[in-house]
């Protein structure tokens, strides 16, 4: 079946958009440029969230937000020192730090934190007549742009499900907010988002008028995808997904809990990024979690108990010294 687009207008592989989210009095001395995802996603909003910390909180910091498609072209600037702090999600880090997937190479990158969960939403309308995976064979559906955590995750579920992209669906490959109107407009069937709970895209749509949004279950994936892809044996063993599920408080018309598959996001940087940079992001960000998880709810979830057996790759050396001070022993 044929694949098509909607025209992004926000970013590419080829120009990103750069945004000071706010600026720092004392004068910028550390710029820190943090890549993050598409406008409307989850990357974005914590990006924001992180900058605006980084820059009221660390003397000297000038942090901006940086569009991009997501994780895969995450990885791929950091290791091209295109970018300075990144998120990704662990699956995709893994890929790059192994070069594995869409990586033909082993990229230069090292875990700073393990942030917040990735639940991957499966989105459609009450009326659609999809009520599971294997419904969408046949249908129109936008998987998130290419290079994005979204495209890599989608892909895996619907290998899960025994359906063959390009060939049993057509595909969209545009972000949570593009996909959301295409949705509402008739031109897409479904689509699937992870991010954090909630998907200020996804609420958007919930809450439009005459919209009667699903979502559904991706957590029967699970296993399978685990079969081939994880879990990693790095420190103990490491799954890559995990079931879970969104509460029924998640979204507007969500009646009961939905299942889905869950995976954590890293932020990290490249192998040689100085020692002190990353100690200083790294402290400033935990001893100031109150005003993180104020601009974006799930940063609740970057506690000092989930950065063991969280990350598949390495930790940076500055990163490494936080945790120790705090007891923590991360994979090094």
């Amino acid at each position: 079946m044929q694949t098509f687009k909607i025209r992004k207008t926000i970013a590419s592989s080829f120009a990103v958009l750069s945004i000071v989210v706010a600026f720092n009095s004392a004068g910028a001395d550390k710029n820190i440029s943090i890549v993050t995802g598409p406008v409307g996603a989850s990357y974005f909003d914590m990006g924001k969230s992180v900058s605006a910390v980084l820059n009221k909180n660390l003397p000297g910091a000038l942090a901006t937000v940086t569009v991009t498609n997501g994780a895969v072209e995450n990885v791929n600037l950091i290791s091209a020192k295109k970018g300075d702090v990144g998120f990704a999600q662990a699956d995709v880090a893994w890929d790059g730090y192994k070069g594995y997937g869409k990586f033909k190479e082993p990229m230069p990158i090292r875990a700073i934190a393990v942030f917040y969960a990735n639940r991957l939403h499966f989105v459609t309308l009450r009326d659609s007549g999809i009520n599971k995976a294997a419904d969408l064979r046949g249908k129109r559906i936008s998987i998130g742009p290419s290079g994005s955590a979204a495209e890599v995750w989608a892909l895996r579920l619907l290998e899960a499900n025994g359906i063959t992209p390009d060939k049993d669906v057509s595909l969209m490959r545009v972000g949570p907010a593009d996909a959301a109107i295409a949705l509402k407009e008739g031109k897409i069937d479904a689509f699937m988002w992870p991010g954090g709970n909630p998907v200020k895209a996804i609420s958007d749509l919930a809450n439009e008028p005459n919209v009667k949004m699903r979502l559904l279950d991706t957590a029967h994936a699970v296993p399978v995808m685990l079969r081939k892809y994880g879990p990693v044996y790095t420190d103990g063993e490491i799954p890559l997904y995990r079931a879970s599920q969104l509460p029924t408080s998640s979204y507007p018309g969500v009646d009961k809990p939905v299942r889905v598959a869950e995976v954590w996001n890293l932020l990290f940087v490249h192998a040689d990024t100085d020692e002190k940079f990353v100690y200083d992001i790294v402290k400033t960000l935990f001893e100031n979690k109150p005003e993180l998880v104020a601009a974006y709810g799930p940063a609740k979830e970057l506690d000092l108990s989930n950065q063991t057996r969280r990350s598949p790759i390495p930790f940076h050396a500055g990163a490494q010294k936080y945790f120790l001070e705090k007891g923590i022993r991360v994979l090094r």
